[in-house]
């Protein structure tokens, strides 16, 4: 609690000067906007920023589930190497045999 106190300021303080910072972020040209799609050259700038921030929208994704993948499929292996695979005998006598 003590430390609360003490941080609260600061993050209110934080707070202000992020709500202030906004507008200037507000003055950022819009790139869809700025090109001129009826020019074949300007489609192409155009084609270009989808796919790039396509590829940004996947990126982390891919490199999540990857990395996930890998963690499953070593945990997989290691369990199976830990689990003892009894041998199989064809006659024990326990049972009946086939013929």
């Amino acid at each position: 609690m003590h430390r609360l106190r003490h941080a609260l300021p600061t993050l209110v303080l934080l707070a202000m000067v992020g709500l202030l910072a906004s507008a200037e972020a507000l003055g950022c040209p819009n790139c869809k906007d700025a090109v001129d799609t009826s020019d074949p050259d300007g489609l192409n700038v155009a084609r270009g920023y989808f796919y790039s921030i396509i590829l940004m929208l996947a990126m982390p994704l891919t490199l999540v589930s990857s990395f996930g993948a890998y963690v499953w499929r070593e945990m997989r292996r290691q369990k199976a190497a830990a689990t003892p695979v009894a041998p199989a005998s064809e006659s024990d006598g326990s049972g009946p045999s086939l013929p």
